[in-house]
C-alpha cells in the first residue's frame, strides 16, 4: 500500500517525501497489548539511523563532488550565504524569538540553563545538512547557472562551521562534571 501511494504521489508531480509523512500517519499509536509499535520502531532504528544511514544519505544526496574545490568556491556570494544562513541567521533568529519570548513573558528559560547554553544549541541548529539540501535543490531545481553546486558547498561548510561553533560554546559553558574518587 505505501508503494502504491509513494508512485501515485510521485506521478502526481508532488515530492514523493510527503508519502512517507502520510504513511508515518498511518501507524497505529498503540496495538491491541497497549505496546506503542512507533516507539518500539523508533527506539530500535535509532542507532543505525543516527550513525549510518542519515549520514550516508545526507553525503550521498549532497551530490556535491569535492575534487576541483578551490578557494574561489568558498567566496562566492551563494556559498556565503548558505554559509551565512546556517552559521549566522539561524542562532540569531533563535536567539532573536526566544529574547522575544522572555521579555514578553510568554516563555522561560528552563532551570538551569543561561543564555550562552542557549547560543550553544542555536549555533548546533546551524547544523542543517539534510533538510538544507532538500530545500536547496527545490530552489534550485531548474539552475542553469551552477549555483546548486555553490549553495551545497555553503551548507557543507556552514554546517561543518556551526557544529564546531556549537562544540566550543557548549564545551565552555555547560557545567563541568564533577570528579570523585
Amino acid at each position: 500500500m505505501g508503494l502504491v501511494l509513494w508512485i501515485a504521489v510521485l506521478k502526481s508531480g508532488v515530492h514523493a517525501t510527503l508519502a512517507g509523512v502520510l504513511i508515518a500517519f498511518c501507524i497505529p499509536m498503540r496495538d491491541k497489548g497497549g505496546r506503542s509499535p512507533p516507539r518500539d520502531l523508533e527506539t530500535d532504528l535509532h542507532g543505525p539511523v543516527a550513525f549510518a544511514i542519515l549520514p550516508i544519505f545526507a553525503f550521498a544526496n549532497a551530490g556535491l563532488a569535492l575534487s576541483g574545490i578551490s578557494v574561489d568556491d568558498l567566496v562566492q556570494p551563494v556559498t556565503l550565504g548558505a554559509m551565512a544562513g546556517l552559521l549566522l541567521g539561524k542562532p540569531l533568529g533563535i536567539l532573536s524569538f526566544v529574547g522575544l519570548a522572555v521579555a514578553l513573558r510568554f516563555a522561560r528559560l528552563p532551570t538551569g540553563v543561561d543564555w550562552r547554553q542557549l547560543l550553544g544549541v542555536a549555533f548546533a541548529c546551524g547544523i542543517g545538512f539534510t533538510m538544507s539540501l532538500f530545500i536547496s535543490g527545490l530552489a534550485f531545481e531548474h539552475d542553469s547557472g551552477g549555483y546548486i553546486r555553490g549553495d551545497r558547498l555553503g551548507i557543507l561548510v556552514g554546517s561543518l562551521l556551526s557544529a564546531l561553533a556549537a562544540y566550543i560554546v557548549l564545551h565552555l559553558s555547560l557545567p563541568k562534571p564533577v570528579r570523585t574518587g
